[in-house]
């Protein structure tokens, strides 16, 4: 059986899921994170589409004990995985629990942190975009911060025709990782936004994961700090 787990570092995993089709008919590539607890439990980011394969690998590795969307927009999946595992818990970001009224919520991404993360994982939430809001994550064992559609990255040709156009606009296929500009004009709170991520960098990252990217390996901090001075202005 050919591995559907990638180890990333101490205690992460991660998984590159289908690609799937959006809003105007844009495709996006899928990667889930699965985070090991200092507990044995799993934490399950961003889960991507199900199957066998991925299942018994991921209950190789210890108990699911939480499935997390990591903003409102990354949920196309979650209530196949909450049906697989009906006794994870599964916390909502702002405005997730309203759109997906099948699915069971324990609790809200409002900043605060299971007791069984704290050893393990920080979390910022980025405040006053019009379009989501977003949880950002740190796993500390690994250094690692995992952003969803803050940040993202795709490779020339990934998009065709008209979409391809509009994706240059966006920064969606720059040079490098980008927040794209679509995301940038919708922060209403600007001040809200700078504050959470001054609290990101003060994280002493090394890696960095995109759900729409490759992942960054080293020096995460610079990057980020880069990745943001639009907005920090640092």
């Amino acid at each position: 059986m050919v591995a559907t787990l990638k180890e990333f570092g101490p205690d992460i995993w991660i998984a590159d899921g289908p690609i799937i089709t959006a809003a105007a008919g844009f495709h996006y590539s899928t990667r889930m994170a699965v985070i090991r607890l200092s507990n044995g439990s799993l934490f399950l980011w961003s889960p991507t589409q199900i199957s066998d394969a991925l299942r018994t690998e991921i209950d190789a590795l210890g108990d699911v004990a939480y499935l997390i969307p990591p903003n409102s927009l990354h949920h196309v999946f979650l209530g196949d995985w909450q049906r697989a595992y009906p006794n994870a818990k599964v916390y909502a970001p702002r405005g997730l629990a309203q759109k997906r009224r099948d699915i069971r919520f324990d609790g809200n991404l409002d900043g605060a942190m299971d007791s069984d993360w704290v050893d393990n994982i920080d979390l910022a939430v980025i405040r006053g975009n019009l379009i989501t809001t977003e949880i950002v994550f740190f796993h500390r064992q690994s250094r690692t911060v995992l952003f969803t559609d803050l940040v993202q990255h795709f490779h020339p040709g990934w998009f065709k025709g008209w979409r391809a156009f509009v994706a240059r606009l966006d920064l969606m296929v720059a040079a490098e990782p980008s927040v794209p500009r679509k995301f940038r004009a919708a922060f209403t709170d600007r001040s809200a936004a700078r504050a959470s991520i001054r609290q990101v960098l003060e994280w002493p990252a090394e890696k960095v994961l995109m759900a729409h990217g490759d992942p960054v390996t080293e020096n995460g901090q610079a990057f980020i700090r880069s990745t943001f001075r639009w907005l920090t202005g640092g």
